[in-house]
């Protein structure tokens, strides 16, 4: 590890230079949770053959699966301050190992129809909410650990430069999207290649066995040192409370639910945020803000849905096979992308960074936006290539941007989590970030409202894919013109 009193030397490949064994940990925990979407095209092909859930359905699920990582703030906390049988990190790795191969077992035995009385719909949602939370409680470790591996001080106490210290935790931010990614990308063709020969309860059963190398993180990372922080009530039983009343509306279903649900979920974190940023500099706190707001309003940009998703299977005929090979090749550009530019990133202005990122991600949506009106046709006759060779095409550009995105502000977050509570403070502004998510799946669930898609019925998917992408442009366009000035001299956008 580096402990000179210079930055490291910023060439293509430096953030490798981070790579050691009390880094490994964390890098191991990404990694799994990476290679998490094992099974996705298996599922994504199950669910849609098998299973009697409508688009609508799959989106509201998906709004509620963001409940776990909302709720990481409370597991955050108890990371940072309840030992069990004295360990702060590694009995939570285990606990969050095991919720994952449980829920792949389950997912196993529904696809088997082995579940008994449990409809498999049923078992489904369970194992999908016990998978989400197995790899929130482990990401909330990693995270805290990202910020445990680099010294802020020398051997002697005195303090590391703050220039050093903030680019050796961009580059760890870096490894560790870049360990995420790898996981995907060890996993990304093997899964969708493997789901079109063997059936979907045997992909399952494969997929209890990657949570592994959590396990050997386990074995390997150092308990945290520091002294735990104390229990805050606030924290602790006003993220329960909020549990238990997302599970009331859950439960309940009331009208606007997953809207209740959202403005409460906000209401608290903001809340909890307040208290726990009580002691951090005025300007520091307008910036922190400044930069969260622009973020949210980038994560927030709804997706067309599964029906996109859905006319590719029919209409452009793109198989499991074909979905894996996107995959890889997705994941292995955002890897390159990230070791070559995420050491850089990090000292470009925020502002202009997700400018030119939302704009990038509104422009990558257009092949598909063209092939919807017969591009890949036209382009067939015209050039002799059609869908696939243009899925590939987007698929090499657009890959990269979602992790690029979140370099940044891991590296912000980081920077300032304070000693004691550094999982609390993650894990609070990860739940920020988070319900971005979940806004955006509400706001994905709207747009299929209006224009409704169903299953072989796509004449009004154009106008859900337009509406998407013109929403998806236009949200952090308007926060980076309403916040973009409150921005740090460091984070501020040029001009």
């Amino acid at each position: 590890m580096l402990t000179g009193d210079q930055p490291p030397r910023r060439g293509l490949l430096a953030p490798l230079a981070m790579l050691n064994r009390r880094t490994a940990p964390p890098l191991l925990i990404y990694l799994v949770a990476g290679a998490s979407g094992f099974a996705a095209i298996a599922e994504t092909f199950w669910v849609r053959d098998s299973l009697g859930l409508s688009a609508s359905s799959l989106l509201a699920l998906a709004a509620w699966l963001t409940v776990p990582w909302t709720l990481k703030m409370v597991i955050g906390h108890l990371v940072d301050t309840v030992p069990i049988l004295g360990s702060r990190r590694r009995a939570y790795v285990l606990l969050g190992t095991a919720l994952q191969i449980g829920a792949n077992l389950m997912l196993a035995a529904a696809a088997a129809g082995m579940t008994g009385p449990v409809p498999a719909e049923a078992a489904y949602i369970a194992a999908s909410l016990a998978a989400v939370l197995g790899l929130v409680v482990q990401d909330s470790v990693a995270d805290a650990m990202t910020t445990e591996v680099v010294d802020r001080t020398h051997p002697d106490g005195t303090p590391r430069p703050e220039a050093v210290v903030q680019a050796e935790l961009g580059d760890i931010q870096v490894l560790g999207r870049v360990a995420l990614m790898g996981g995907a990308f060890l996993v990304a063709g093997a899964g969708g290649w493997l789901a079109q020969v063997l059936p979907a309860a045997t992909i399952f059963l494969m997929a209890a066995a990657l949570p592994l190398p959590s396990l050997l993180a386990a074995l390997l990372l150092r308990e945290s040192h520091e002294a735990p922080g104390a229990r805050d009530p606030r924290i602790l039983w006003g993220g329960l409370g909020f549990g238990a009343a997302m599970l009331g509306l859950g439960i309940g279903q009331p009208p606007f639910a997953e809207e209740i649900g959202f403005l409460l979920t906000l209401a608290v974190i903001l809340a909890l945020l307040k208290v726990t940023v009580a002691e951090v500099p005025a300007a520091t706190k307008r910036a922190m803000a400044a930069a969260g707001l622009i973020i949210f309003a980038f994560r927030a940009a709804p997706s067309p849905g599964p029906a996109l998703q859905w006319w590719q299977i029919d209409v452009l005929g793109y198989s499991q096979a074909f979905f894996g090979t996107l995959g890889q090749l997705g994941t292995g550009l955002t890897i390159a992308g990230a070791l070559l530019l995420g050491g850089r990133i990090v000292r470009w202005p925020l502002g202009a960074v997700f400018f030119w990122l939302a704009v990038l991600n509104a422009a990558f949506m257009l092949p598909s936006i063209g092939m919807l009106f017969g591009l890949h046709e036209w382009t067939e006759q015209v050039f002799g290539f059609g869908a696939r060779t243009i899925g590939l095409v987007d698929a090499a550009f657009s890959a990269p941007l979602a992790q690029l995105a979140m370099i940044p502000m891991l590296t912000l977050i980081a920077m300032h989590a304070p000693e004691g509570r550094r999982a609390t403070w993650f894990a609070l502004m990860a739940s920020l970030m988070n319900l971005a998510l979940q806004a955006g799946a509400i706001a994905s669930r709207g747009l299929n409202a209006v224009f409704v898609v169903g299953r072989g019925d796509y004449a009004q998917l154009p106008a859900l894919v337009i509406a998407a992408t013109l929403v998806g442009l236009a949200l952090p366009l308007l926060a980076i013109g309403l916040f973009g000035r409150r921005l740090s001299p460091r984070t501020a956008p040029p001009g």
